[in-house]
């Protein structure tokens, strides 16, 4: 038993820093064809940041390779060991010995700690395939999620097509959920209330505020973190979390002045991280508020 647990850990941590490397990379992919497609569609765009990243992306997507994002050399297998490469490059490209920056080795281990975390902390046991699957959507969409999460916190966007990859996987978990439901018109109202709560409620504010205060992407984000947790109470809860989670970091930001009333402040990630609490937490948090009732 303790060896299975052992191989089973093992397996979660080599899975999770191997997708997290891929997380990392497709960061600065995304970031290279928005640059790309900008400067086609005649919109500004950094001249400096196009210069530096757009030598990385291939017009054949099947052909790309990794590249030092300062000189352009086309990293080797050994170059692109999770952490390892990292650790034993000192942080630095191989041939230019250019900084390679932290996104990568901590995008690299933080999806391996999801991964890790979410098999100790999942709420339910898994031992059907259906609970499986559930699981198996919930670590793809953490990758995702981390994706966006870096993207986001950098410029300040969240790209429509990791928002679309969300959504999907999303529908797919809250389509297995009603469809195995014993009362499916309940699993539907539990997720009809998830998708208003996260999503609706940043559509309402958008509209009243004609897209000053939030923007399109944390609505289709909203959407498809909805239907990933497919429960209104959870759902309440991630969206309790991401505020609580932001009012942590902005009022002392803004005492301390490094921000200002009207400094943009990225949301995506907030909610990215109140849903993972809530995914993980958020049945114990009901059971207690329940418990605490009786």
């Amino acid at each position: 038993m303790l060896m299975n647990q052992i191989t089973i850990f093992a397996a979660l941590i080599l899975l999770g820093l191997c997708f997290g490397s891929f997380a990392g990379a497709s960061v600065w992919r995304l970031r290279a064809r928005q640059l790309i497609q900008d400067k086609l569609d005649g919109q500004d765009y950094d001249k400096n940041e196009y210069k530096k990243l757009h030598k990385i992306v291939n017009k054949n997507v099947v052909k790309d390779r990794s590249k030092c994002l300062n000189c352009g050399y086309t990293l080797k297998w050994y170059d692109m060991i999770p952490l390892i490469s990292w650790i034993s490059l000192g942080g630095k490209c191989r041939k230019c010995k250019a900084k390679i920056g932290w996104l990568e080795p901590l995008t690299e281990l933080g999806v391996a700690l999801f991964f890790v975390f979410s098999y100790i902390l999942w709420p339910y046991p898994l031992a059907s395939p259906l609970a499986l699957a559930s699981f198996s959507i919930w670590l793809a969409s953490g990758v995702v999620m981390a994706v966006l999460f870096a993207y986001d916190q950098k410029w300040f966007m969240l790209p429509d097509l990791t928002n679309y990859m969300i959504i999907a996987l999303g529908f797919i978990n809250a389509l297995l959920v009603v469809v195995f439901a014993y009362d499916k018109t309940a699993a539907l109202i539990e997720v009809a209330g998830s998708v208003l709560i996260l999503s609706g409620l940043y559509l309402f504010l958008y509209i009243i505020s004609k897209g000053r205060w939030i923007g399109f992407g944390d609505i289709k984000l909203g959407l498809g973190l909805a239907l990933l947790l497919a429960d209104w109470k959870l759902a309440f809860i991630a969206l309790f979390a991401a505020n609580f989670i932001g009012c942590l970091v902005v009022i002392p930001a803004m005492i301390a002045g490094k921000l200002k009333r009207n400094s943009h402040v990225p949301f995506g990630p907030l909610l990215i991280l109140g849903t993972l609490l809530a995914g993980l937490f958020g049945n114990y948090i009901i059971n207690m508020f329940i418990y605490s009732l009786v």
